[in-house]
């Protein structure tokens, strides 16, 4: 059985409580169950770096369910892959920078959720000028790139504060999963 680990990197904030990113973690979990041996990290609940690092050891897929914060992932996920990505096993020195990864037979995925509207993005008379939701997210998977993981294709829900639709994301959210597992 393959192993996954889910990560919700929601930071809370007065006006934003993070219920939609734990419901999309916990449909991804659904989903996955039968297929999948999963393990899960909370960053809001806090971590533990030496546990957090055997988590990634273990797993063979990590899906990364996250909001967008000014066009960037919140300041505790980032925190916690400084911390928990270290010199030595997530990666190492090479002579051709970026080749030092040592997670090569990892893959993840990124699910996102963006107050941004879907039109915004792909469109170059848009907001974004054409780029993609990966596009703008470039520092993220360039980051699981550095420590030799595969990208799965991403996911992404817009609108979410301003015209959320719950149940068209749950849908959307499990024919990415059946499309990119097969589940």
């Amino acid at each position: 059985m393959k192993k996954a680990l889910i990560i919700n990197g929601h930071q809370k904030f007065p006006y934003n409580e993070g219920r939609l990113n734990q419901t999309l973690m916990n449909e991804i979990a659904e989903c996955l169950k039968d297929e999948f041996d999963l393990k899960m990290t909370i960053l809001q609940k806090g971590w533990n770096v030496e546990e957090e690092i055997q988590k990634f050891q273990w797993a063979d897929i990590i899906i990364f369910q996250t909001p967008v914060y000014w066009f960037s992932v919140p300041a505790l996920l980032k925190q916690y892959l400084e911390e928990v990505y270290q010199h030595g096993l997530f990666f190492k020195g090479s002579n051709d920078y970026g080749s030092g990864g040592l997670l090569i037979n990892k893959k993840y995925m990124l699910s996102t959720t963006w107050n941004a509207p879907k039109e915004a993005f792909n469109n170059p008379m848009g907001f974004f000028k054409g780029l993609s939701v990966d596009d703008i997210l470039i520092s993220f998977h360039e980051t699981q790139r550095f420590v030799g993981m595969k990208a799965l294709p991403s996911f992404s829900c817009h609108n979410v504060v301003h015209q959320p639709n719950i149940q068209e994301y749950l849908n959307s959210l499990r024919k990415h999963l059946h499309t990119v597992f097969n589940v």
